[in-house]
């Protein structure tokens, strides 16, 4: 339908068929077909020298999202940056780009662009009051939150997300926020594993859930192949989830989980295919998350070099944007192989570390895994000092998180889409959670 519209104005207005050749290429980067022999690109004629940064950022998206579609990484992440540049100059009228923007920093891999673009959009859809921009940028943001590792902001942002989709009557708008925190679930070995995993099926059998529904459908793979390698270590099984992961993004921030499983059920082949597919991606776009899980891919498949691809695998973490479970990763799988080859004085050392990380992150079955790791080596892993995860509610966290920044709670509530009664009363709820008594404190407090 985009791209008949594009054609039908292409003679009558170049640019705006240029932007709607853009929204085709960017549906076309999730798995769309437009069934038909036109092509994006068919519109992607050059906007003149002297047309706006919004024409110009139009036509670099469109382009990129097509080098995505076709997997040209170098290509694709190379115009991606100067479009990247090209909207630092963008006004307030050009802020529709925005969504578009974000997506195209998820395909390459900027953490740190996709964020901005994303918050920049939730903030503007928070003041015109467009609930549904809301829940778009909230499930965006959780899905960058879940791979950085701030995992309980991640959880606030879907629990709005769900709540808005809910109470605006488009339920399937809330599948994907809640296939996240069934990602989340899985990783903490939570109790609310199961019942998340009913609710999200159920939704999908129901009906697609648009522009993200492979993406959806990925998570939820991916959370049942934890699951299958945490209840019984079925490594088997979980790859039977892996192997169906089909979207370029989700496939990339499982990337070590799937190497992982696949040479533990045996996989070799699968193993070295997705390896050279993170090497590829990551040579291309130069992102360092991607470099480190490239490199500790390797190490996996290759034990003979292992230690080299972990120590490259380390090297490029601290410059990873705080991809922290991720590094904890890695120095579990350092650890485990520096004890398996008699080194237990060094494991113990990445073993240290990765079990501190794994308990901030309330990631119960790798902290154990941590531990047992290190009882292994000679070392009696004890619970840390004063150590107590702060047990907030989503809803608690996202108030909080608010305050923090300063709002009132009028503000807050406005922010949130909830009466002020019901700001005070979860505010009163994390003031008696966390000991603190005015919000200076709670200013000061780390609550992720």
């Amino acid at each position: 339908m985009i791209l008949q519209a594009a054609a039908e104005v292409a003679n009558h207005d170049a640019a705006r068929a240029r932007e709607m050749a853009m929204f085709a290429a960017a549906i076309a980067a999730f798995g769309g077909d437009s069934g038909i022999d036109l092509r994006p690109l068919d519109f992607a004629n050059p906007p003149g020298p002297e047309a706006p940064a919004r024409e110009h950022a139009f036509a670099d998206l469109l382009i990129g999202l097509d080098h995505v579609v076709h997997d040209r990484w170098n290509d694709a992440a190379t115009v991606m940056a100067h479009v990247f540049a090209t909207a630092e100059v963008l006004d307030a009228a050009d802020q529709d780009l925005l969504p578009n923007l974000g997506i195209a920093a998820l395909h390459v891999g900027d953490d740190a662009a996709a964020s901005e673009y994303h918050r920049r959009l939730l903030s503007r859809a928070r003041d015109t009051g467009a609930m549904v921009m809301v829940l778009y940028a909230q499930t965006r943001l959780a899905l960058i939150e879940t791979a950085t590792g701030a995992w309980s902001s991640a959880e606030a942002r879907c629990a709005e997300a769900v709540a808005l989709g809910e109470e605006t009557g488009q339920p399937a708008l809330a599948t994907t926020p809640k296939a996240l925190q069934l990602l989340i679930a899985a990783r903490r070995a939570s109790v609310t594993y199961e019942p998340l995993l009913v609710e999200v099926e159920t939704a999908l059998a129901a009906q697609a859930v648009g522009i993200l529904d492979g993406i959806c459908r990925d998570l939820v793979r991916w959370a049942k192949g934890l699951h299958a390698l945490g209840s019984g270590a079925k490594p088997t099984a979980a790859f039977h989830q892996f192997g169906q992961i089909s979207h370029d993004i989700t496939k990339r921030m499982a990337g070590v989980d799937r190497v992982e499983t696949a040479v533990a059920a045996g996989q070799d082949a699968a193993a070295r295919l997705w390896v050279e597919d993170l090497t590829t991606f990551a040579d291309a776009t130069g992102q360092a998350w991607a470099r480190a899980a490239a490199a500790h891919a390797l190490a996996l498949v290759d034990p003979d070099t292992a230690e080299e691809h972990f120590e490259a695998a380390l090297a490029a973490h601290p410059n990873s944007g705080g991809r922290v479970f991720d590094r904890a990763r890695t120095q579990l799988a350092y650890g485990e192989w520096l004890r398996r080859n008699r080194r237990r004085v060094d494991a113990r050392e990445q073993l240290r570390v990765a079990l501190a990380t794994f308990e901030d992150l309330d990631a119960k079955s790798w902290a154990d895994r941590a531990a047992a790791e290190l009882r292994a080596s000679g070392e009696t892993a004890r619970k840390r000092d004063n150590f107590e995860p702060l047990k907030l509610t989503a809803q608690e966290l996202a108030v909080a998180t608010q305050v923090q920044h300063g709002l009132s709670n009028r503000e807050v509530a406005a922010q949130l889409f909830l009466s002020p009664r019901t700001v005070d009363f979860h505010l009163r709820n994390v003031f008696a959670k966390t000991g603190v008594t005015s919000r200076v404190e709670l200013a000061q407090l780390a609550l992720t």
